[in-house]
């Protein structure tokens, strides 16, 4: 039998992204967020979820993408994806979740060098689709350490 993985997808700029359903917590609509002074340029600030204080992390400045102007429709599908990294969550904007995806691990194919803004180390593949590539976010990668460091001190 071949290997799957679960995906929950999601759209940021014009591209689908993908990211392993074990490491997403939950899906939430859009909050007011508390922006954070001195805080990282990506970090969009904090917001309070059932009293867990969750650091929001926006990866159109993160990576350069352009923001997609939403309609009415796709704004109720915008939102964060909340993702556990090492044990901290954190919540990721994105412009429109899209669904849960089964993807056979044979399909997964390696990034190309310029594939989108966001450099190669922090995608772990991509599927060949009808509509263009589902590039799959390596989700642990996408913080170095200290940079985890700096978010954690956030929450405080």
């Amino acid at each position: 039998m071949a290997e799957q993985n679960q995906l929950v997808t999601f759209q940021l700029g014009d591209e689908l992204y993908g990211i392993n359903i074990m490491d997403v917590k939950e899906i939430v609509r859009v909050q007011s967020v508390r922006a954070i002074p001195n805080a990282p340029a990506y970090v969009e600030g904090i917001f309070n979820l059932r009293s867990e204080i969750i650091p929001i992390i926006n990866l159109h400045k993160r990576f350069h993408l352009k923001k997609v102007l939403n309609s009415g429709e796709d704004e109720l599908l915008s939102g964060f994806i909340i993702i556990d990294v090492d044990g901290m969550k954190l919540g990721v904007i994105i412009d429109r979740v899209s669904r849960v995806v089964t993807i056979e691990k044979e399909a997964v194919q390696p990034p190309p060098q310029m594939l989108t803004g966001i450099g190669a180390e922090y995608i772990q593949g991509v599927v060949r689709q009808d509509q263009g590539y589902l590039i799959i976010l390596a989700i642990r990668d996408l913080f170095n350490p200290k940079e985890l460091q700096k978010i954690a001190e956030l929450r405080r």
